[in-house]
């Protein structure tokens, strides 16, 4: 059996069709179709372009917009000057001088890159989708190799619509089972991270699989994939299928007509082989599962949220001792302490994670009819414009509102701290971001990852709570 005609597995399918030179060295040079354009990570990119006199190769390949550092609140005027306000105009000047389609703050379309790609179809199976940004995995939802890269990278697709990349060993993580009420997809992959640790995915292409992976909607498996980057992968992917499709038939970048048939045949072609054989495998029972929260500063360092605040000196391996208590004492936790008497300061419900439609209808329905706790600040920030207007539609964010949290414009928000929307030293915030290292949400903040409904149940609460003893759901 030849190279050709071996099994293979849904990334190295893409992989493969997508090899324009291999080198001696083992590197293929690898086409890129899709390129998604920030403010903050391609300044340096744009301006190697034009000190090198260079033009962009394909203009058509690539969209732009500012979404990390761009405010919440008050969109109807100028921005303050500062550091936000000059790298959204700098992206703009850039992008008007070379010819990229930019989306502007007040578009029905603007939104966190990672949100818009698929709303906009601009997101397609099987294509190689970049952009400056560690959670580009997300788009490995829709059965795209899709990853994050640097300034220089960007310079180089602007340029070329190639990289020169090395082919990742393979990984296949199946989540099996029934999720128990409760148990949201957030839930699914901090416990994933929690088995095989932030360096876990090192080298590897994740692809997810197993029947709760085929159960999830195109929003949870898009969570999924979206922290493959904290287990260490820059690649996280989930083969497409009929639910795919579904989702992007119709939108506007989608393929049409006869396009539209050739792509699906094409695509449906892009699954695993049965007999495909990854480099390591990893199987995880959903129907354990419960409600997780993290309690130190990487999403490895989490639990179901009946547990405690764990002890470093039950440790054996002195580094990982040392890095715990690290951790406690950074977030100001005693060893011991149940998770659910945590008080918090600050809710934050959005980001590229968790700040989709199906995210805020989810946490609403924790939310409604009742009051967030007094002394917690909670806000709810939508991941794109068109999910503003959505949620808008269905009356979610009168619930929000009449329950005391703060609705805002799409944006990163406080996922990032880029903007206004930050904590103060001290403050201990039940997110549903993606990374809770030090200072991410601001300078001496404290971040709880979790779920919406389980950020929503602990604004009401005002500390960490299992939401089903709000919502009345079977617990174990």
């Amino acid at each position: 059996m030849t190279d050709q005609d071996a099994p293979k597995t849904l990334y190295e399918k893409v992989w493969a069709d997508h090899v324009v030179k291999t080198y001696d060295s083992g590197t293929d040079l690898l086409y890129v179709d899709r390129h998604l354009v920030q403010e903050v990570s391609s300044p340096q990119a744009f301006k190697g372009l034009q000190m090198a006199g260079r033009p962009m190769h394909r203009p058509d390949a690539h969209i732009s917009v500012a979404d990390h550092a761009v405010p919440t609140q008050g969109r109807g005027h100028p921005l303050r000057e500062g550091l936000a306000a000059s790298q959204v105009a700098r992206l703009y000047d850039n992008a008007r001088a070379f010819g990229v389609p930019y989306i502007p703050m007040q578009d029905r379309r603007h939104g966190i890159v990672h949100v818009i790609g698929p709303e906009l179809g601009f997101t397609l199976p099987g294509v190689v989708l970049v952009c400056g940004d560690s959670h580009t995995c997300t788009h490995g939802a829709f059965g795209a190799i899709a990853f994050g890269i640097g300034a220089s990278e960007c310079e180089c697709v602007f340029a070329t619509q190639v990289l020169r990349q090395v082919r990742q060993k393979t990984m296949r993580i199946r989540l099996e089972g029934v999720r128990p009420a409760g148990v949201e997809v957030k839930d699914m992959i901090l416990a994933v991270i929690a088995e095989i640790g932030v360096g876990g995915g090192v080298g590897h292409a994740i692809e997810y699989a197993g029947s709760a992976v085929r159960d999830l909607s195109m929003e949870e498996r898009m969570t999924l994939c979206n922290m493959s980057i904290e287990a260490g992968s820059r690649i996280g992917m989930v083969a497409p299928d009929d639910k795919t499709f579904a989702y992007l038939r119709g939108r506007p970048l989608a393929p049409e007509g006869a396009a539209w048939e050739a792509a699906e045949a094409y695509w449906r072609s892009l699954p695993s082989d049965a007999d495909a054989v990854f480099d390591r495998e990893v199987v995880i029972d959903v129907a354990s599962l419960s409600p997780f929260v993290s309690w130190g500063t990487t999403p490895e360092e989490c639990a179901p949220i009946a547990g405690h605040v764990p002890d470093p000196a039950s440790v054996a391996d002195e580094g990982r001792r040392a890095r715990m208590q690290r951790s406690l004492d950074y977030m100001g936790l005693t060893a011991g302490t149940a998770l659910s008497d945590l008080r918090i300061d600050r809710v934050f419900i959005g980001s590229c994670t968790n700040g989709r439609i199906e995210d805020l209808r989810r946490a609403a329905a924790v939310v409604a009819g009742r009051k967030v706790s007094p002394g917690v600040e909670a806000m709810v920030v939508p991941g794109s414009a068109g999910v503003r207007l959505q949620a808008e539609a269905e009356g979610l964010d009168r619930i929000f509102t009449e329950a005391g949290f703060s609705w805002r414009a799409s944006g990163c928000s406080m996922c990032v701290g880029m903007n206004d929307d930050r904590l103060s030293a001290g403050q201990r915030c039940a997110s549903t971001s993606n990374r809770n290292f030090e200072g991410r949400q601001g300078k001496g903040g404290r971040t709880h990852l979790m779920s919406p409904p389980m950020a929503a149940a602990a604004a009401i609460a005002g500390h960490l709570v299992d939401v089903r003893s709000l919502t009345g759901e079977t617990q174990p």
